[in-house]
Formats: C-alpha cells, sequence, structure tokens
C-alpha cells in the first residue's frame, strides 16, 4: 500500500498534524503445523502482505481505533484499555494495549490509529498476528515503552489468547515480528531459540492458493485440538516424563502409543510428534539444496493433517489433490490453522502459470469457489516504515 494513500487517509480521519507509520508482515508456514503450541519446531516466512498502522498521540484520555477496511470503529478511554468491546476487530488492538497496562506501563493521555490491511482475510495467513503486532510495535515506539522484540512477540500472543479466546500457539506473532526478507525462520516454541535460514529456491517459486473457504479458529475446533494434544501429555506422562508432546521422540512414540486409550487423542498426537521430526528433517533438506525431498515432506505433512489431526476439510483437500497432480509441483499442502484457508506449494518455474490455472480450474470444478494464487514474496518483520 502506498505510503501517500494511507497518511491522506489518516489525515483525512483525524485532521492535520504529524503521523507515524508502521508496518507488520503476514506469514505462511512452510511445514511444521500444530506443533507451536506443543512446543515443536516451525518454519515459516514473513510475507510482503500484512497490516499497516499510522498512529498519533493525542492529549484527548481515549484512544480512537479505525481501519480502512472494516466498517466498525471506536473510542475507548484508556482506563477501559483492558476491556474487550463485543467481538470487533478492535479487540485485537485492544488486547496489545491491555498487556501494555500488564507490564504497568500507563496511558494518561490516548492516540488516534488508523489500520489498513492487505492480508487476504480468511486465508490463514495471519492477518490477526500481523493486526497485533503491527500495533505492539506502533505503541511501544510512540509511547516509548522500550520493550525488546521478543517482549512485544509474547505480548501479541497473549491479546490473542484473552482477547480472541485462541489458544494460539506462538508461531504467528514470531514470524510476524522477528522474519527476515529471503529467509524462514526455524523456530523451537519451546525455548524460543530460532534460526534464520536463507531460502534459497534455485529455480523454484513458493505459490500460496487461496481457497476462499475462510478458516474460523474461534469455531473451536482449534481449541479443541490443543485439549486432545494435552490429554495425550497426559496419558504419556505415567510412562515418560514429559511435559509436551515435543519432548517425545517418533521411535518413543511407536512403542508408548498403546497407552492412549482413546484413538482420536491418539491420532492427534501422532501427527503432532511425527510432523516435528518431518520439520527438522525439511529444514535440513533445504540447507542441502534438496529441494525435491522437502517437497515430499510437505506431501507427507499434508496427508498426516488431513488423516490423523483432521483439520484440512474437503476444500484444502482439493485444492492440494489437484496440485499434487500437477506437472512441476515438487509438493504441496495446506498451512495455517486449517478449517479453510490457504494451502503452499513448491512449484518449478516454468510450470507455474500453467498451475495457477490447472490447479485454478480443477479446484472450481470441484468446490464450486473460485481460488486466488500468490507467488510469496518475502519480507522484514515488524518495523516502523515512515
Amino acid at each position: 500500500m502506498d505510503s501517500e494513500v494511507l497518511k491522506s487517509g489518516f489525515l483525512e480521519k483525524y485532521g492535520p498534524g504529524p503521523v507515524q507509520g508502521f508496518f507488520a508482515p503476514g506469514r505462511v508456514n512452510l511445514i511444521g503445523e500444530h506443533t507451536d503450541y506443543n512446543g515443536g519446531f516451525v518454519f515459516p516466512c514473513a510475507l510482503s502482505f500484512g497490516n499497516y498502522c499510522l498512529i498519533r498521540r493525542t492529549d484527548r484520555p481515549s484512544v480512537r481505533f479505525f481501519s480502512m477496511n472494516m466498517k466498525f470503529e471506536a473510542e475507548v478511554s484508556v482506563e477501559d484499555l483492558d476491556k474487550p468491546v463485543g467481538k470487533e476487530w478492535v479487540n485485537y488492538p485492544i488486547g496489545v494495549f491491555a498487556q501494555f497496562l500488564k507490564k504497568g506501563i500507563k496511558f494518561e493521555r490516548g492516540a488516534d490509529l488508523l489500520f489498513y490491511g492487505d492480508v487476504p482475510a480468511g486465508a490463514g495467513l495471519s492477518s490477526s498476528a500481523a493486526l497485533e503486532v503491527v500495533t505492539a510495535v506502533a505503541v511501544n515506539t510512540v509511547f516509548g515503552a522500550g520493550l525488546p522484540e521478543i517482549e512485544l512477540v509474547k505480548m501479541a500472543q497473549k491479546a490473542e489468547h484473552e482477547f480472541a479466546g485462541v489458544m494460539c500457539g506462538i508461531m504467528d506473532q514470531f514470524a510476524s515480528a522477528m522474519g527476515r526478507k529471503d529467509h524462514a525462520v526455524y523456530l523451537n516454541c519451546d525455548t524460543l531459540e530460532y534460526e534464520l535460514v536463507p531460502l534459497k529456491l534455485d529455480g523454484v517459486k513458493l505459490v500460496i492458493g487461496n481457497t476462499n473457504s475462510p478458516h474460523k479458529l474461534d469455531s473451536g475446533k482449534y481449541n479443541e485440538r490443543v485439549r486432545e494434544c494435552r490429554a495425550a501429555v497426559a496419558a504419556l506422562q505415567p510412562y515418560k516424563v514429559i511435559s509436551q508432546l515435543a519432548d517425545i521422540s517418533v521411535e518413543e512414540f511407536g512403542r508408548l502409543s498403546d497407552h492412549i486409550q482413546d484413538s482420536t487423542v491418539m491420532r492427534r498426537a501422532r501427527h503432532v510428534v511425527s510432523e516435528i521430526e518431518r520439520t527438522r528433517e525439511a529444514v535440513a533438506l533445504l540447507k542441502t539444496g534438496n529441494i525435491e525431498a522437502f517437497g515430499k515432506l510437505m506431501n507427507e505433512s499434508h496427508a498426516s493433517l488431513r488423516d490423523d489431526y483432521e483439520v484440512t476439510g474437503p476444500e484444502l483437500d482439493a485444492m492440494v489433490d489437484a496440485a499434487q497432480q500437477t506437472e512441476g509441483v515438487l509438493g504441496s499442502r495446506m498451512t495455517g490453522g486449517g478449517f479453510g484457508g490457504c494451502t503452499v506449494s513448491l512449484v518449478k518455474d516454468w510450470a507455474v502459470n500453467d498451475f495457477i490455472g490447472r490447479v485454478g480450474a480443477d479446484y472450481k470444478a470441484k468446490t464450486g469457489l473460485i481460488p486466488e494464487f500468490y507467488i510469496a514474496e518475502t519480507s522484514d518483520g515488524g518495523r516502523r516504515i515512515f
């Protein structure tokens, strides 16, 4: 989005005066799905589209929130920045303000904020995390809180937990804040140790396919998977000292999985344990340039998410099936929380146009929905842009 257009929108809404602009990207996860809240590894990269926040401090004892995308707007007293406003989008930035309050940072006077997002809504590319992170970076800078980036990441995650009711892992916020252009983030979600891995995909493009079947994490299915994983841990603890599913290897799980009496819970755990191992393998393969083998692990990841974790659904499966059967595709899988949203595919350069045409037509024929495709461009994480 052009900075001048954003500035004009802000000045039209709030009047003349200085204004600062910030940006935080959405993300696509290459592999490592539903492992983050289980203490495992993930491998996302930050994207070139995300959320923008323009902000100006004021002398009023309130904060005004306005979006160029959403109809709802709000003005909230500085004394009420720890209270949700219905179920509106403003709860994401309000939830971030609430985390600053918990850190002992007081807002005696408020601010005017304008938001604009170009992450496709409901696509599962972390528009909510980008909104939280851009708010955290903007408030941290403009109010001089001076908190380190990693603290902002944790605060953005807590805002999602407490104000959106989604018990998400930390991957989305971490990638949005800490991602770097031309790199993917290999993150240990337990320790938050991470490595920026160069994204060298010679002759291959990352193509994101939007099913245009919006995912809805707040439907309760996401939180249900969190509970099922905790149940698996509880069932295994008498036989091995673990606190999360990342603490058990694939080999150990094979020996101990019979102790999980609930077959559904067992399958949920099997996905997580195997996905953590796939992520380790995939990163090692990327570092050696073995993109073909990386693609095969993506295919395995989708099958596990479909059969064991059951978070794909007919739309995602239809798009992935079409992709995996198209010449020049090295691998394809759902990405994000699931229940709709997006796929990510590794596609040979020469096959990209044919991929978009063939997969798009096949998907529409199977679902009646018209998909969208984006060739992924990577980006730096949350930052000031003017």
